[in-house]
C-alpha cells in the first residue's frame, strides 16, 4: 500500500462505539468514571475497531531500527554499531524490551530499516531502504523519496501484522542518534529553541549536548525544513527509524488497530504522522511522559494524556509496553463485573 492509498483510506474513529463502551462502563457497579483513563482507553479503543466489544487476542511492539550519519557529529556516547548489536539481541530476546514484552504477553518484532550493517536472525524483518541516513549537519538525512519510503514500510509492516492476527500494536525504536533527530523534528515542528528540546540521550556529557544542540542548530540552518511540511522535516532532518514509526501510526489508522506510542522518540513521529494525517490522531494511545527535556512537551502538542509519569527514558518500545496489563485490567473489568441492575442496585447518575 502506497502513502496516498493510506491516507486515502483512513476514517474517523466510530464515535458511536465510544458512546457504546462508555454507556457500558457506566452500567458497572462502581462509581463513574473511578478507573479514570483506563475507562477513557477502552472507550478510545471501541471507536478505533468500530465495536464496543472489545478484546485484546494478540500484541505486539515494531521496534524501528536505524542508523543516523550525524552520529558523525560526536552527539552520542556510543558508536552506531551498538544498532546493530541490540537490533540481533531483539531477535534472540535479550534486550529490556524484550524481557518486559514476555512478562507483557507481547511479541517484539524488529524491523531493520535502516542500520548501519546488515543484520542477523529469525524475528528480524528486513525492509532497510539504506545502510543508515546521511549526516543532517551536511545536507538532508534523506531524500523525500526515501522518507516516503520508510513512511510506506511502517504502514505496510502494520497490514503484515493485522493479517496475522495482532490487534494491539506498540510502537518502538532502535537507533544510535535518534534522540538528534527527534530533537530537530520536534525544534521544527513545535518552533522551538533546540537547547529547549534537546537532552543528554543515553548519558552525553555537559560538552557532548553542547555538540548536539549546535549539531541540529546547524542541520536545521542549512536544510531549512519546511514546518508546515512534517515530510519535508522528516527528511531533511530525521531518520528511517522516525519515518518507520510514523508509518506505524498511519497504519494503525488504515486498519483500525490501537498503537500505544511510547516515549520521546514514537510521540515525536506520531506528530509527524498527525501532521501528515490529523485523523490519525484517534488511534493513538500515548504511554507515558519520557525523562527526555521535552518528553511533556510532545504529549501535550499531540493533545494526549500518558498513562505513566515513571522518568522512564530507555526506548525500545519499553513505556509502551508497560503499559498493555493496564489495558488488559481495564479491560477484566469491563467484560467481566457486574451491572447495577445485576446487582439490583440504583445506579450512580451523572450530577451536575
Amino acid at each position: 500500500m502506497t502513502l496516498n492509498e493510506a491516507l486515502a483510506a483512513i476514517k474517523p474513529a466510530d464515535r458511536a462505539a465510544y458512546d457504546a463502551a462508555k454507556k457500558r462502563w457506566d452500567s458497572i457497579a462502581k462509581p463513574l468514571g473511578s478507573l479514570g483513563l483506563m475507562e477513557e482507553a477502552v472507550c478510545r479503543m471501541a471507536a478505533m475497531k468500530g465495536s464496543a466489544k472489545v478484546k485484546i487476542h494478540k500484541r505486539a511492539v515494531v521496534v524501528m531500527c536505524a542508523d543516523n550519519g550525524v552520529v558523525a557529529e560526536g552527539v552520542t556516547q556510543t558508536g552506531q554499531e551498538v544498532t546493530a548489536i541490540v537490533t540481533e539481541n531483539m531477535s534472540t530476546g535479550d534486550t529490556s524490551v524484550c524481557c518486559m514484552a514476555r512478562a507483557a504477553g507481547a511479541e517484539v518484532v524488529p524491523v531493520d530499516i535502516g542500520v548501519c550493517r546488515p543484520v542477523t536472525g529469525d524475528k528480524i524483518r528486513h525492509r532497510c531502504i539504506r545502510r543508515g541516513t546521511d549526516n543532517m549537519t551536511l545536507g538532508p538525512a534523506m531524500s523525500r523519496e526515501e522518507a516516503v519510503a520508510a513512511i510506506e514500510v511502517g504502514i505496510n509492516i502494520v497490514r503484515e501484522l493485522a493479517a496475522e492476527g495482532y490487534d494491539l500494536l506498540a510502537t518502538g525504536e532502535m537507533g544510535i542518534g535518534n534522540t538528534t533527530t527527534s530533537s530537530a523534528i520536534t525544534a521544527v515542528l513545535l518552533e522551538k529553541e533546540p537547547a529547549e528540546v534537546t537532552g543528554k540521550g543515553a548519558g552525553l556529557s555537559s560538552e557532548g549536548l553542547k555538540k548536539k544542540i549546535n549539531a541540529i542548530e546547524r542541520a536545521i540552518a542549512l536544510n531549512k525544513p519546511d514546518k508546515n511540511d512534517a515530510i519535508d522535516v522528516l527528511a531533511k532532518v530525521g531518520g528511517f527509524d522516525i519515518a518507520g514509526l510514523a508509518g506505524v501510526f498511519i497504519g494503525g489508522a488504515v486498519c483500525g488497530i490501537p498503537v500505544l506510542a511510547d516515549g520521546f522518540i514514537s510521540c515525536v513521529s506520531a506528530i509527524v504522522a498527525e501532521r501528515i494525517c490529523p485523523a490519525v490522531a484517534d488511534y493513538v494511545l500515548a504511554s507515558h511522559a519520557s525523562k527526555e527535556p521535552a518528553g511533556r512537551l510532545v504529549i501535550e502538542a499531540m493533545g494526549a494524556r500518558p498513562f505513566l509519569y515513571a522518568d522512564m527514558c530507555l526506548g525500545e518500545g519499553t513505556g509502551a509496553v508497560a503499559v498493555m496489563p493496564l489495558l488488559d485490567m481495564a479491560l477484566a473489568v469491563y467484560d467481566g463485573m457486574s451491572t447495577f441492575e445485576d446487582i439490583n442496585i440504583d445506579a450512580y447518575e451523572h450530577l451536575q
